[in-house]
């Protein structure tokens, strides 16, 4: 089985705001990075795309070390999600799963491999942290210039009242 070490690192410029994940996968003899970000987002869905799109880009089943920053990722998947798969992906507070379609993803991809899950200190001068965290911000700067303020604005409302907003655009739809 082959072996990888995979960095993961996601943010927002405003939580929720435009957001940018990246990774850095290591296998025995390549180093790829990879990154991505949405106009309008959250920090943790950063974190939880960051570690789904680093594993997905594994060809084959794989023994995988995966050093995230986020607490949120690392406890999620190692602590919460078979309690909240048994629930029906309700939390022990009785409310819905936030993200759970990133989380079902998340817990899909990592079937196929084997993985072992570290939290590792952000911002701690760990170069392949570091690494991510810069490939993250740099998607955010590319979203940010890539929309004006007012397209973020309105993608943010959309992420904030999704049902409102689509409410009106079937509404606004039918007028035409």
């Amino acid at each position: 089985m082959k072996s990888v070490v995979i960095y993961t690192d996601g943010g927002c410029e405003g939580n929720p705001g435009p957001g940018g994940w990246g990774a850095v996968v290591r296998g025995d003899d390549s180093v790829r990075e990879i990154s991505g970000g949405e106009i309008a987002t959250t920090n943790n869905r950063m974190e939880l795309t960051a570690a789904i799109e680093a594993l997905t880009t594994l060809a084959e089943r794989s023994e995988v070390c995966l050093f995230t920053d986020s607490q949120y990722v690392k406890n999620g998947i190692t602590l919460w999600i078979n309690s909240w798969k048994r629930k029906g992906w309700i939390t022990s507070a009785k409310q819905p799963v936030k993200n759970v379609d990133l989380w079902q993803r998340l817990d899909a991809v990592v079937a196929r491999h084997r993985v072992t899950w570290k939290w590792v200190k952000g911002h701690a001068g760990h170069a392949d942290n570091e690494r991510c965290d810069g490939l993250a911000g740099r998607e955010i700067a590319k979203l940010k210039q890539q929309h004006s303020q007012t397209t973020r604005q309105v993608a943010l409302t959309t992420l904030q009242q999704p049902a409102v907003l689509e409410t009106r655009t079937l509404q606004q739809a039918s007028l035409f």
